[in-house]
């Protein structure tokens, strides 16, 4: 076997260990309830529309958090307490897909595929000790505002005022730049910055063909979930049937977008890029006003009259 196919062949591994342990946890679980029978487990047409229409937009690179966030709360299908470890349980399973497929089908060198994601886990693992310390709010301002920059070197490459590229592998100081801005991203996502629209930029600034970002981020995705996943089922943090909901609903979702992204020409993908950015640009600038704001309602309220 060559290189990509043993990559593609320890993420199955991963993901059949992951469900191996999911359901023998799950399945505990349940029985150690007084009461786990009464808990409905089977997920309503409700939770599979939503796994449906989050993971569509995440394989595009949109990303899947927020808007499942945003239907459960607006819903009120989950609890607040138990949303991160459904978002992390439910989505694990799709995020494989998207990387299996992407990384068989979408032609970026080895070595840099590899060493990309490697460097992703890597921050994910031993950063995330060094990202905790940091406020959440300062990195989605910092994060938010860079992107927002970041999307007019875009723009200027899709004008062609500034050079783009469609190189499919780094070498040198831009491998270099792209492992260490992967280890950063990855350590980042600790603190639930999304690695997507970030990984999509440094693709680009770093010359390569823009739909290899694909690959790349969703691959480290891949890779890290399972793996995160699993501390949330241990401590039964999270809903069973929503995570089913997403499992069972987003496959058919991540495949047809997977048709879309790899149908397009290399200008519209360009162009996705572009939106994708801009959008988690704004959409962190949004979260990072909203916490001040509820930050200095909380104050308000300790201080004395």
């Amino acid at each position: 076997m060559d290189a990509k196919t043993l990559l593609l062949a320890a993420l199955v591994a991963l993901t059949l260990a992951y469900f191996a342990i999911w359901i023998a946890l799950a399945r505990r679980k349940r029985l150690a309830r007084a009461h786990g029978s009464d808990e409905p487990v089977r997920p309503t047409g409700k939770h599979l529309g939503i796994g449906f229409v989050t993971n569509f937009f995440d394989t595009l690179g949109i990303g899947s958090f927020a808007t499942t966030t945003a239907a459960y709360r607006f819903w009120r299908l989950v609890p607040d307490q138990q949303i991160p470890g459904t978002l992390n349980v439910g989505h694990a399973v799709n995020s494989v897909i998207q990387a299996l497929v992407f990384i068989a089908v979408v032609q970026v060198e080895f070595r840099t595929l590899f060493l990309m994601i490697a460097a992703a886990c890597a921050g994910a693992w031993l950063g995330a000790g060094i990202v905790a310390g940091f406020s959440r709010r300062s990195v989605q301002v910092g994060m938010g505002t860079a992107l927002l920059g970041a999307s007019v070197v875009v723009l200027a490459q899709l004008l062609n005022l500034a050079p783009g590229g469609e190189a499919l592998a780094l070498s040198g100081g831009k491998l270099a730049l792209g492992v260490g801005g992967n280890f950063i991203l990855g350590a980042l996502m600790t603190l639930g910055v999304g690695l997507y629209a970030p990984c999509m930029v440094l693709v680009s600034v770093l010359g390569m063909d823009p739909s290899a970002a694909f690959p790349i981020m969703m691959g480290s995705c891949a890779f890290l979930m399972p793996v995160a996943s699993i501390q949330f089922i241990r401590k039964d943090s999270y809903n069973l049937r929503a995570a089913i909901g997403l499992a069972v609903g987003g496959p058919l979702a991540v495949l047809l977008a997977i048709w879309l992204v790899t149908s397009l020409p290399t200008l519209a993908v360009r162009v996705l890029v572009l939106v994708v950015i801009l959008y988690t640009s704004i959409t962190m600038l949004r979260s990072a006003a909203s916490e001040r704001r509820a930050a200095d309602a909380r104050r308000a309220m300790t201080q004395p009259a």
